[in-house]
């Protein structure tokens, strides 16, 4: 096999599904870079190892229901810091928080716990894909309720041309991806 870039080697793992969930849609599958141990063994290094720079490093990682909860327990485990679930309404025990946000066709709401994280927490915020930002920008939004920085984003996927990555690095949010595919 010949040397390939971690993005390259990567993007190979990702598969593609034409039409789905809807007509027209190129939808990004990232299950086969979990099925696979090496894969996704150099997946969470290339997260891990970004974040293990002093500079760099989070107090608590974030992850965005439900793809997030993969990457980000995984990259808190292996950072030896603590894991905050962001869910969708309706699925948390205890006291939340809740933003709502809109969606192509319609709004979603998503909330966290409201001890999730304390004042002056740094936050990673950590999905499996960036498509028009929407939920990150409600994560983002819910952490900062709560007194904590979002000092980045971070997604396996961006998928620029729905302007989701542009947009939250206009907001002033960094954000670190580690592929990117033209087209939806």
């Amino acid at each position: 096999m010949p040397d390939l870039s971690i993005q390259d080697y990567l993007k190979r793992h990702i598969r593609t599904v034409p039409d789905w969930p809807a007509p027209g849609v190129q939808f990004r599958d990232i299950t086969p870079l979990l099925q696979d141990p090496k894969p996704f063994r150099v997946l969470i290094d290339a997260f891990v190892h970004r974040y293990m720079d002093r500079a760099l490093r989070p107090d608590v990682v974030a992850g965005l229901d439900a793809r997030g909860f993969i990457l980000g327990a995984v990259v808190a485990y292996e950072l030896n810091v603590g894991f905050v679930p962001i869910r969708k309404k309706g699925k948390l025990p205890f006291t939340t928080v809740e933003e709502t946000y809109e969606l192509e066709y319609g709004s979603a709401t998503v909330e966290l716990h409201a001890d999730a994280v304390k004042s002056g927490d740094r936050v990673l915020l950590i999905d499996d894909l960036v498509a028009t930002g929407g939920t990150m920008m409600a994560g983002r939004r819910l952490l900062e309720k709560l007194g904590a920085t979002v000092m980045e984003g971070a997604a396996i996927v961006d998928l620029p041309e729905l302007g989701g990555s542009r947009r939250l690095r206009d907001s002033g949010l960094p954000l670190f991806t580690l592929v990117d595919f033209e087209g939806h």
